[in-house]
């Protein structure tokens, strides 16, 4: 519709006029895609390929075992943490990175219940990432607790002096609701519960402050906004008052004070780097180190209000130009950075913008899901994205057979 491509002016403007637009040009980004699904799997950043290229030829190749050493391989989940910390309001021996997020999860949902030994009842929301489910309910079968369902929109009425720890996706994958972080830590602490954050869908779009709201443990991934590649590392965060009394169950030896001494009984490192368990997967997590550089010297006060710009401008068009349900809450102040909007044959639609260039991606049963990561989405790019869209709907390129088929990854 041309009503959509008259505002390109005026989004050309916001992006002149944008202090992040130099930031585009951190990343490696394929000519006339639309890439919206860095909520999902970030762009490749610029320097990523010829880093791993390095470690895989010459710091492997030709130095070999001597890289532990000369190369530091040895102490780099411990380095690229440090970056991460920053994004998360945290001090760099907070944090760790290291293994998936499911394995951290598993981790420090156990860890809280042992610190809470006299309490039986584990918080999660049912409409939270499936994973978080999952381990929830294996951490709660393992230390025989009780694992209670939450009500998505009031968390804080499942808490009570029985609850141990309250698990709590702050940006919720389907959606994109957030929420109040400071507020629900302050209710589960006011009921002697620790409180454990996802932060998957948070870190690198949405500025997150763990000590400004006192938390206590959080896990995040970084293949989405942190740009890291598929099958990153997760990173985990346990407030420094709990590192003493953190009994976490996966003990590996690269967590151990003396890794190196091969002694039969565990001893954990103090800190953070007790949470280590078997070797870090390094060209992942070289290339980790790398993509978090396209962060440097970022303010994530307007990283926040540019992802608000481009998603407020995304919905303020689609409920101009299409009949479409916007999903996402239109409260700027509950949102993170993706917008998802509802459609009867969802899968065909992102299917049918895919193949005009706009990549967006599904979620059963009738979800497509946009992400937006300011560090390269434009605001032109918004423009084009509800242009296409309007196409595929006003042509029902979305009913087409060929969109019908399911991929193996959806």
């Amino acid at each position: 519709m041309t009503e959509v491509g008259t505002t390109g002016s005026a989004a050309q403007r916001l992006d002149r006029d944008d202090p992040l637009a130099h930031t585009r040009d951190r990343f490696e980004l394929p000519s006339g895609l639309i890439y919206l699904e860095g909520n999902s799997l970030g762009a490749l950043p610029c320097g990523v390929k010829e880093r791993v290229a390095d470690v895989v030829t010459r710091e492997w190749g030709h130095d070999l075992y001597a890289s532990w050493n000369t190369a530091g391989w040895s102490d780099l989940p411990e380095r690229v943490a440090a970056k991460i910390a920053p994004l998360v309001g945290a001090d760099a021996d907070e944090v760790i990175v290291a293994d998936s997020t499911s394995v951290n999860l598993f981790n420090l949902l156990a860890a809280a219940v042992r610190a809470r030994p006299d309490r039986r009842v584990v918080v999660v929301e049912p409409t939270t990432f499936p994973t978080d489910g999952y381990i929830a309910a294996s951490v709660a079968r393992t230390f025989d607790r009780e694992l209670r369902w939450c009500d998505p929109e009031d968390p804080l009425a499942a808490v009570d002096a029985d609850t141990a720890v309250v698990c709590l996706t702050h940006v919720d994958f389907r959606t994109g609701r957030k929420y109040d972080e400071t507020a629900i830590t302050a209710g589960v602490h006011a009921a002697g519960a620790l409180m454990l954050w996802d932060l998957c869908h948070t870190t690198g779009a949405v500025p997150f402050d763990l000590h400004a709201i006192d938390a206590d443990l959080a896990v995040g991934c970084s293949y989405k906004y942190l740009n890291g590649g598929s099958g990153a590392p997760a990173y985990s965060f346990v407030a420094r008052r709990l590192h003493a009394q953190l009994d976490h169950p996966v003990t590996g030896w690269w967590g151990h004070a003396e890794p190196f001494a091969m002694q039969r009984d565990f001893t954990p490192r103090t800190g953070i780097g007790r949470l280590r368990v078997g070797t870090a997967p390094l060209l992942s997590l070289v290339a980790l180190d790398t993509a978090l550089d396209a962060f440097e010297g970022v303010d994530l006060a307007l990283l926040r209000a540019k992802s608000l710009s481009l998603t407020g401008r995304f919905i303020d068009l689609v409920q101009a130009h299409t009949d479409l349900e916007v999903v996402t809450p239109l409260d700027p102040q509950r949102r993170g950075s993706q917008v998802s909007l509802r459609h009867p044959q969802a899968f065909g639609l992102v299917r049918a913008l895919s193949a005009r260039g706009v990549v967006g991606d599904f979620r059963t049963p009738d979800i497509a899901r946009f992400g937006f990561a300011p560090l390269y989405v434009r605001h032109v790019d918004v423009d084009a994205a509800v242009e296409q869209l309007v196409a595929v709907l006003d042509g029902a390129e979305f009913a087409r057979p060929e969109y019908a088929v399911r991929q193996s990854v959806t």
